[in-house]
């Protein structure tokens, strides 16, 4: 798995945008993660169809079409450095084969930041554009409107990326040892979900594989992972972080199963490693390559995420 090309950092005064790429945002979070923002002394632009909600598919923020054009949009305006997403939920498969993806590749390189449903835009992303993301906090979640600790790490990343070139988090090793290759992942539903599509890339070779989920059962994260196996998808992957699994079922029968299925690979494994559905989430770093190192539960980039 060769690294991707690493978007230009963000500086004071960048001009980010603010998409609904899934699903409905309520106002009253969107404004609270843009008072954040502008904290950080950026230029804000909402793009228009952010507060919509779908009138027949209420879980979508609006049409598939009006959700890929401010997406579209947003990329291509050459004033906007960065594009950060609002929420996750459900709808970016149904929205990303709308994209004009000549266009999105002719603005350049930019910040994409999200999670969650983002995945599709991340896996997206990467095999279209060939460009490194940002798996981090969103800009009306929760997780990022009450919580410094998931801030403070994303400012860092977009604006002194040299600074968090090692990740640290409190995680400890499934399974012990260290690896090197280049970062990819997100949400284990979505990248099953994504198997066989026009967009996802053939496999985690060479990799170090990030997961996480919400609100899953047991039974259905062994069929993803099963999913996965069987697909051969997890061939050749030199090592996985494992993030949050809030809201599945309790957590010693979800690592249960994590060993079962991903023991076998015989690759260094790192758990409870603080990405994801979680408060405090970190923003890892999609596409460049790294070094894991299980026992001590840090993830070093060989190169800061944005140059």
């Amino acid at each position: 798995m060769k690294e991707l090309v690493r978007p230009p950092r963000l500086a004071p005064g960048a001009r980010v945008a603010v998409v609904a790429p899934s699903g409905p945002v309520p106002e009253e979070r969107v404004q609270a993660g843009l008072d954040v923002l502008r904290g950080w002394d950026l230029e804000l632009v909402v793009a228009p169809h952010v507060l919509d909600r779908h009138g027949e598919f209420t879980y979508l923020a609006g049409t598939d079409a009006n959700r890929a054009a401010d997406l579209q949009n947003a990329w291509c305006d050459p004033t906007v450095d960065a594009v950060l997403c609002a929420r996750g939920g459900y709808g970016a498969m149904r929205m990303v084969d709308l994209l004009d993806w000549d266009a999105l590749r002719a603005a350049g390189p930019k910040v994409l930041v999200g999670f969650s449903d983002v995945t599709t835009l991340h896996e997206a992303f990467a095999a279209r554009l060939g460009l490194v993301t940002l798996h981090g906090p969103m800009a009306a979640g929760i997780d990022f409107i009450k919580n410094a600790r998931a801030q403070e790490h994303l400012k860092a990343t977009l604006f002194a990326p040299e600074t968090v070139r090692t990740i640290a988090s409190a995680g400890t090793a499934l399974v012990p040892g260290r690896a090197r290759g280049v970062t990819l992942g997100g949400c284990l539903c979505l990248l099953a979900s994504e198997l066989g599509s026009a967009h996802a890339r053939p496999g985690a070779r060479g990799g170090l594989l990030c997961l996480e989920d919400v609100g899953e059962e047991t039974y259905r994260l062994d069929r993803y992972l099963t999913q996965l196996l069987r697909a051969d998808w997890l061939d050749g992957v030199r090592g996985v972080l494992l993030g949050s699994w809030e809201r599945c079922e309790p957590y010693e029968g979800v690592r249960a199963l994590l060993l079962d299925r991903l023991g076998g690979l015989g690759v260094p494994v790192v758990e409870e490693f603080g990405f994801g559905h979680c408060a405090g989430a970190l923003t890892i770093p999609f596409g460049v390559a790294a070094e894991l190192d299980a026992e001590a539960g840090t993830l070093t980039l060989d190169e800061p995420a944005l140059c």
